[in-house]
Parts: structure tokens; sequence; C-alpha cells
């Protein structure tokens, strides 16, 4: 649904990046062959699923146009009048009149009559005029630019093009004559079988080179032709890395700080932490980056690390492996900053929350009864609260592997990390499909597997809970 709808054609962008199309006129039958042999390869030359609802009045193979454009013109022209025989009569001699205008070469005699100048402008007139035609379904102005183009032509200069006009305003004529509005209430129901797109984009065809989503073939990106599956692989150690660092960080210091709060409450020292945590959880996290920015990548300053990316292009041996020591101290610098502000941004929150649950715990009955028991106040806090006290800290947990796919788009962006968030961005902004597709899938997939590993701890953390059937 997100591809069949973006606001955005695949096969053109991705043939517009392979053929120059600086001249109007380069419709070319390279670049046709090129657009058919893309379409083939994405599998837009399918049905959409394995059945399709619509109605009588349309088309059961209008997925067979190449253009969305024109797919979506017609659509809306069958909606309009219901005879799709006559509006695929329509369609062809458009496509007649632009192949005719993209053809067309002026007559050597007409050189003296008309400038180059003038030549090129009434030839590009021709063929947006033409072109145009292909995107109008309101009647007035389909009428318009058909008398715009009669006019032209009645140029002697575009003597040869007037019968294919004339053939087009018949057509036209047809289609709002034998006009059969009641085709569009009659619903019906075609079965395409397996051969269709949603199939090829999740299981994949060997003869279109496609191993589909369950294989790990998300596709190409539309920005750069590279696969989005190797491109994802590049990407996920990074924000993995960061997210699990510093939600590791984050509980290892804001759980024994919530803990020793709660039991301190109201006190001097629990009043001083909640204000202080307050005031970091008001500091936007692009806000406190910035700052980190500011403050230790000055060269100038003797505490300094590096301000972008995760390694210096100069000095990085590619031969390096990733856990090899060399690696490792060159790349640790560039790391300190980003896991900070990574960790701030979850620690108040998470110290927040370890803070509320574990007051509603110590205050249990089961609490007063342990002491009442004679157990040491470490015992009691430790053994009996904290394990209850951690349910709403495993719950949050869940969100460690998503988080870890989309990243922190912000803050990616900032510290110039390669990771998921700044792929994020660049596929929003760079309208890349297959990507954003990919990226919602596998955070469908991660949540789903976080809720899981979240249902796993709450029967080791809490013996009562329990997941058997009885």
């Amino acid at each position: 649904m997100i591809s069949l709808n973006s606001p955005t054609d695949p096969v053109e962008r991705l043939v517009n990046s392979a053929v120059n199309e600086s001249d109007l006129s380069s419709e070319s039958s390279a670049s046709e062959e090129l657009r058919q042999e893309v379409r083939k390869k994405l599998g837009l030359d399918l049905p959409v699923f394995y059945i399709n609802l619509s109605s009588l009045a349309e088309s059961d193979t209008l997925y067979r146009i190449a253009e969305r454009s024109h797919q979506e013109n017609l659509s809306k022209l069958t909606k309009l009048y219901g005879n799709w025989s006559e509006i695929q009569a329509y369609y062809s001699s458009l496509k007649n009149l632009e192949k005719a205008v993209g053809q067309f070469k002026a007559d050597s005699s007409l050189n003296a009559t008309y400038s180059s100048n003038k030549l090129t402008t009434y030839k590009n007139k021709s063929i947006l005029g033409a072109k145009s035609l292909f995107e109008l379904n309101d009647d007035n102005k389909i009428i318009e630019q058909i008398s715009v183009l009669d006019t032209l032509y009645q140029l002697r200069l575009f003597s040869s093009l007037n019968p294919i006009l004339k053939s087009v305003k018949l057509k036209y004529s047809k289609i709002k004559r034998n006009t059969t509005n009641w085709k569009n209430y009659i619903p019906t129901i075609q079965f395409n079988g397996f051969l269709n797109q949603y199939h090829l984009w999740l299981f994949g065809d060997s003869d279109r080179n496609r191993g589909g989503v369950i294989r790990g073939d998300f596709g190409k990106s539309y920005i750069d032709n590279k696969s989005v599956g190797d491109k994802m692989l590049e990407m996920f150690p990074y924000s993995f890395f960061l997210v699990i660092i510093s939600i590791i960080l984050a509980y290892l210091i804001s759980i024994p700080l919530g803990i020793y709060s709660a039991y301190k409450k109201d006190t001097l020292f629990d009043n001083v932490v909640s204000v202080l945590v307050f005031m970091l959880y008001s500091l936007p996290s692009f806000f406190v980056a910035t700052w980190l920015l500011y403050q230790f990548s000055n060269p100038d300053n003797l505490l300094w690390f590096p301000s972008n990316g995760v390694k210096n292009p100069a000095t990085y041996n590619n031969d390096w492996s990733w856990y090899d020591m060399d690696s490792i101290k060159h790349q640790a610098p560039y790391f300190v900053l980003p896991i900070i502000a990574f960790t701030y941004s979850s620690f108040a929150f998470t110290n927040r929350i370890m803070r509320v649950s574990m007051i509603d715990v110590l205050g249990a009955d089961y609490i007063r009864t342990a002491r009442a028991k004679g157990l040491s106040e470490r015992h009691v806090i430790l053994k009996h609260g904290l394990r209850n006290g951690l349910l709403p800290i495993i719950t949050m947990f869940s969100n460690v592997f998503p988080a870890a796919i989309g990243g922190s788009v912000i803050l990616e962006t900032i510290f110039g990390i390669p990771g998921m968030g700044g792929a994020v961005y660049e596929a929003i902004l760079g309208i890349d499909i297959p990507m954003i597709v990919a990226v919602f899938t596998l955070t469908g997939a991660l949540t789903v597997t976080g809720y899981l590993i979240s249902d796993v701890l709450y029967a080791i953390v809490d013996p009562r809970i329990s997941y058997s059937k009885k």
C-alpha cells in the first residue's frame, strides 16, 4: 500500500537517473526499453494482489500501462464515463500522437520560412501539448488543449500531424457519446493467482532476480540504486551499538538512583535529585547534543573529541576488523559524545519511572510483612522490592529493538553517524520508498521481538507470572 500510494513513480525516477532527458523529444526506443525493463524488474507489470475488487467499468489490465500518471488519469476517466473500451481507444490515439510528435522532423523546404529557434519553439510546444492530454480528465480542459493543438497544427509545418489529432478528437467524442456510468456501480472480483506484485515483493522470483522480503531482499534504493538490504547491514550496527550502550548506561545509573530516591522519599536527597532530573528532562536532546559539540569538539580545549562521523578516512585502515584493538582505539573517541547524548535522552525518564515504581512497591503489604519478619532493609529492598519494581523498566526495554532500527534521526544527523536514523532521514527527503518500507517492516518485526523478550523477562523477574496453559 505504501509503494502504490507513494507520491513518486519509481520507474520514472530510475529511468531518469540513467537517461539524459534534457531534450523534450528524447523518447527514444532505448529509454522506452529501459522503462519496460525497470517495470518488469520491479514487478509493476503484474496485477497488485491475489484478487482484485473493482467495478464492471474498470479495466482489469490497467497495471500494464507503464506511466503511473497515465494509469491514474485513465482511472479517473473511467469513473467519469464508465466505458473502458472507448477510453482505451482514446488512449491509443494519444499514444499515436505522442509517437508522431516525438518522431516529427520539419520538411527541409520550410527552413527558409521558419528560423531554427522558431522551429524548436513550435516543436517543444507541440510535444508539451500532446503530453498534457495524458494528464487531463476535465472535459473543458481537454477540449481547450485539443483546440490549442488544432490551431498549432493548422500551420503548414505540422500538416502531417493533423489527421492524427482528428483521430484523437473523434475518439474523445465517442467517450462522451457512449457514456455508461451505470457500470461503476456493478462490483466484480478478479482472481490473479500467485503472479502478482505482493507475492513478488514477499516471496521473490528467480526469473526476475528478486529474493523477496522473507529472504531479506527489499529491492533497490531509488537514491543510489543499491540494495536496500546491503545498505541496512552497513548502517544497523552503528544504531544498534549506540542504542544498546546508551540503554545499559542509563539503566546502570538511573535504576540505583531511582531505588535510593524512592527509599529516601521526600528527603533532601530525593528533592535535590528530583529537581536535577526534571531540569535535565526539560532540555531537548538536540540542544544537549549541540552544546556537547560546542564544548568538547573544540581543538583548543584540553578535553577534545571528534565532532562528526565514526572514523577518520585518512588514518583508518580498512583491513582492521571492528574487534581489533587498533580499530577500537581509533573509533572510540568518535562515540563518546553521541553515547552521552543518547544516554541523557533516556536517563531522566528511566529514573522517574524507577522511582515511582519503587515507591508503589515499598508501600505494599508484603514489604511491611518482610520488614516485620526482621529482614534487613537491604534484603527487603533488593530481594523483595526490586523484582516487582523492575516490571515497568522491562516494559520500556521492549522498545530497545525497534529503536535500534529507527535510530535517532536528530542525534545521528547532528553527530554524522551513518546509522539507521540518518538513513530514515535521507529516505524521507528523497522519497526512497523501498528504504522506508524496509524500515517499517523491520521495525514491526523487532517490536514483536521486543515484546516477546519482555514477556520472558516478566516471568523471570516475577515467578507469579506464568504463560503455561492450565
